[in-house]
């Protein structure tokens, strides 16, 4: 069994576009966002621990004898 996690739509920084310049009278980005989001973006790209990989299988398995 293979799980791929996917970010949603605009939120891989890779894919983002670039920010434009602050105007006047614009709200700024929080200092603290830019961490949130490498974290978010370290999470989400970290392989599935082996126990929760066992347990899904074990899911999987009483499933299939069900149907």
């Amino acid at each position: 069994m293979e799980f791929v996690l996917s970010q949603p739509p605009g939120m891989d920084d890779r894919k983002r576009a670039p920010r434009r310049p602050s105007k006047a009278g614009d709200a700024k980005e929080p200092g603290w966002a830019d961490g949130l989001r490498q974290l978010y973006n370290s999470v989400v790209h970290e392989p599935l621990p082996d126990s929760f990989d066992d347990l899904l299988k074990k899911l999987d398995r009483a499933k299939n004898e069900r149907d």
